[in-house]
């Protein structure tokens, strides 16, 4: 583990403390739980972006010639 030191403005750090208490848990859970959400984020955005980018409008066209056309199940129409 390891350990940071930060400065945040005090409004921000109250409404972190009372979000933790709410959730029962430390503040530290709270922060460490807050930064991983975050971090996850980015990487899923920059996943995605380079899969974007490895796409073509060709090979789409080419998979959707593959999909049988048929009406959607009734669960399915809204």
């Amino acid at each position: 583990m390891s350990s940071i030191n930060i400065d945040i403005p005090d409004p921000l750090h109250q409404q972190a403390r009372d979000l933790a208490a709410r959730n029962n848990l430390s503040l530290e859970q709270f922060i460490t739980a807050a930064l991983a959400e975050k971090i996850s984020a980015i990487a899923a955005k920059e996943y995605l972006r380079a899969r974007a980018a490895r796409g073509s409008r060709e090979s789409f066209e080419r998979f959707l010639t593959k999909v049988p056309n048929t009406e959607p199940e009734p669960y399915d129409r809204e």
